[in-house]
């Protein structure tokens, strides 16, 4: 029998995902919005600075949620938005100090 996953498993699991440029966890910068548990399904919105990041940026920020939330036996799904000019202007600011380059 496995374990029901709670909001606060996956909270924990997603809140864990760093940035893999700025010292900071995706939650921290914004990223992460809408996170939503049913059954063993999670879904959740990865809002970017800008749609027009690289592919393999995107693809690495989403593959990293999928890795966390698969961890818990559950599956995911990642809807990629744009923040808002007001979450762009923290995102930037985070990333300003706490880049790693």
């Amino acid at each position: 029998m496995t374990k029901s996953i709670s909001e606060e498993d996956v909270h924990q699991a997603i809140g864990q995902v760093m940035h893999p440029e700025i010292n900071r966890t995706l939650v921290e910068l914004g990223m992460v919005k809408d996170i939503a548990l049913r059954d063993d399904e999670v879904t959740l919105t990865l809002a970017l600075p800008l749609l027009a990041i690289p592919l393999s940026i995107k693809d690495y920020l989403v593959n990293s949620l999928h890795q966390a939330v698969m961890k818990l036996g559950a599956k995911i799904e990642v809807t990629v938005a744009e923040m808002s000019q007001e979450e762009r202007l923290a995102f930037l600011a985070m990333e300003q100090e706490s880049w790693k380059g």
